[in-house]
């Protein structure tokens, strides 16, 4: 064998060899991740996100889903490299620290709640509540050892059965239905479903109450005055109002007004109320999602959002003051806010609960 021949045959030889050893490597590498699932954002069909290390794809429109979960919507795209989230603490186990509120967590840290569920910082933040602030928590699964997993939308169910939702609006309109209101919970599961069996009741009654006083016992859809509509059209916007100028008028149990509004509260729910405001006076679920939303993210004249108010035990009064306090808390119209005041004491003897302190604003 010439000498040419002979090298060439001992570098096929060699890169027989390098490919034998390369290609395992190659083949066991998993795909990268795609960005990590944020339970407070919204995704539609065909988005990508990765979660406890595999890639989803979401078949349809959802918010706070977790993939893998009971709902289905997510499709596994199998594993993923750099991914799978935080390793349980030394010693394999999955006993990690219990939250403490006020303490500084940065992104990545892994609590244990005090409902039991492990949730992982997806941002650098003060001590928020996880349950309650989930654009800085994400429900974390160990895969160390056993643990308790977070608890599912509204754990035990909603706290307020039908029966006790027809007893409370007894006139309602049938557009407010009892399962329209079970299905927008999804949109904000920390809602009724936070703290004690005590203050998860008092909660929903809180927010039923107002419901009551803003809609006349769940009888009015749509505001009634129609010689408001053409005001609620604030053309300072950049966004104006692409439904027309007077489309934007209250609708839904905490009726909904303004251009602003409709937008903000459609961007939160993945829904564009800006161009279809009208769903909220269409779809049940649609309507009590606006509801929940203003209740759950908003302070209006107040210092705090209605849940927070609630599961921090400030208490009913403070509910009134970020719905409408400006125009009835602090002597400003006491007769309707002793309204609101006695819908929540009726809904709270309902449900079997003590209506707690600090009732009027």
């Amino acid at each position: 064998m010439s000498v040419r021949r002979l090298l060439a045959f001992l570098s096929a030889i060699a890169a027989a060899i390098a490919l034998a050893v390369v290609l395992p490597s190659s083949a066991s590498s998993a795909v990268a991740c795609a960005t990590a699932w944020d339970s407070g954002a919204v995704y539609t069909g065909g988005a990508t996100a990765s979660y406890n290390g595999h890639n989803w794809s979401a078949k349809w429109w959802t918010q706070n889903e977790t993939p893998g979960g009971a709902s289905g919507v997510w499709a596994d795209q199998g594993v993923c490299g750099a991914g799978g989230g935080t390793p349980p603490p030394p010693g394999g186990s999955c006993d990690y620290p219990s939250w403490v509120a006020g303490r500084t967590y940065t992104t990545g840290t892994v609590v244990r709640y005090t409902n039991g569920g492990l949730y992982r910082a997806t941002h650098d933040n003060p001590g928020y509540d996880p349950v309650i602030s989930t654009w800085y928590w994400e429900p974390y699964t160990c895969s160390g050892g056993s643990t308790t997993p977070p608890p599912t939308q509204n754990p035990g169910g909603f706290p307020v059965s039908e029966a006790q939702f027809n007893q409370m609006f007894p006139n309602r309109n049938s557009f407010y239905t009892y399962s329209g209101l079970t299905a927008a919970l999804s949109a904000y599961p920390g809602f009724a479903a936070t703290g004690s069996d005590t203050v998860r009741k008092q909660e929903a009654a809180a927010f039923l109450a107002n419901v009551s006083h803003e809609t006349g016992g769940l009888v009015y859809v749509v505001e009634q005055n129609t010689a408001n509509y053409p005001h609620y059209c604030d053309t300072s916007q950049p966004y104006g109002c692409p439904a027309g100028q007077s489309a934007y008028y209250g609708r839904g149990p905490i009726q909904l007004s303004w251009n602003f509004n409709y937008k903000a509260a459609g961007d939160a729910l993945g829904i564009d109320l800006l161009h279809n405001p009208n769903l909220v006076q269409s779809d049940s679920a649609v309507a009590w999602k606006t509801g929940l939303w203003y209740w759950n993210t908003q302070s209006g004249p107040g210092t705090m959002t209605p849940h927070n108010a609630m599961v921090n035990g400030y208490g009913f009064g403070e509910t009134i003051r970020s719905i409408n306090g400006s125009l009835e808390c602090n002597g400003g119209n006491p007769a309707q806010v002793q309204s609101r005041i006695n819908a929540y004491q009726s809904f709270t003897q309902l449900l079997g609960v003590t209506p707690g302190a600090n009732l009027s604003c």
